[in-house]
């Protein structure tokens, strides 16, 4: 049986051997499902690669530059600041 301990914050350590056999890295998030009142499954939450994102919007009807859309979020920052 692996344990861990939780610290005062909630947290806990997930054991190396743990992390390993479920395939998690720095940065990976999990899930928690409960599958019967007060018990729970611990597992890596689905990575969706970003490549599912593509063509979700359609093609812009304008090329903008990174430089040109900088330019307009301080603009509109400075108007919000302004106005209120």
């Amino acid at each position: 049986m692996i344990t861990a301990t939780i610290t005062a914050k909630g947290q806990i350590t997930i054991p190396a051997e743990v992390r390993s056999a479920l395939g998690l890295d720095v940065g990976d998030r999990v899930v928690f499902d409960e599958i019967t009142p007060g018990n729970f499954v611990f597992k890596p939450a689905q990575k969706i690669p970003v490549t599912v994102l593509k063509g979700m919007f359609g093609k812009p009807k304008k090329v903008v530059s990174i430089a040109q859309m900088n330019a307009t979020i301080a603009m509109r920052g400075a108007q919000a600041h302004i106005t209120k």
